[in-house]
């Protein structure tokens, strides 16, 4: 195992994304915030809390998105899914996606799919902690990522946060 970004890393990444995301939507006025399940909650969790230190706290709209029914392997296999909780329309709201790694971005083209069912954004923007960039299957990019890395198809990158996993650290296995 290979350490990608250890707990300190990992803290400043946050930050740095948050500082990111408000740079580029000062008010966050008409912005929403959707974390992905079940591993991009944790990274969007955390963005949220920097951000309501940074502006007020009600203005952060902040919802959680299961895909597990829109995945196109859906069929591969039992799937246990979360829960939703989108407790305001997505109708000409400007969306950012967090999710934890983007590998061939069929989480994203799912949840992009499932995103539909709570309104029609005006944009969606995408904010990863990983960036696996060279083994993407779909066209997405992310507008936000902690760090890019190049990788081969054997290797796995494992995101491990404190809530679930007793410590914060990305390695590569």
């Amino acid at each position: 195992m290979k350490t990608i970004l250890s707990a300190q890393q990992l803290t400043l990444t946050v930050k740095r994304l948050a500082h990111q995301i408000l740079e580029h939507n000062a008010s966050l006025q008409d912005t929403v915030i959707i974390g992905l399940q079940p591993r991009g909650i944790f990274l969007s969790d955390r963005i949220v809390t920097e951000l309501r230190g940074l502006v007020q706290p009600g203005a952060i709209q902040y919802g959680k998105l299961d895909i597990t029914f829109y995945r196109d392997d859906v069929r591969q296999g039992l799937h246990i899914a979360n829960s939703t909780d989108i407790p305001f329309s997505l109708e000409n709201k400007h969306v950012i996606l967090m999710d934890d790694v983007l590998y061939t971005g069929r989480t994203i083209r799912a949840a992009l799919d499932a995103l539909l069912d709570f309104g029609r954004p005006s944009k969606v923007s995408l904010c990863v902690l990983i960036d696996r960039r060279f083994s993407r299957e779909l066209p997405i990019q992310p507008d936000f990522s902690g760090k890019t890395i190049d990788t081969i198809i054997s290797q796995k990158v494992k995101v491990c946060w404190k809530e679930r996993d007793e410590v914060d650290e990305v390695v590569l296995v």
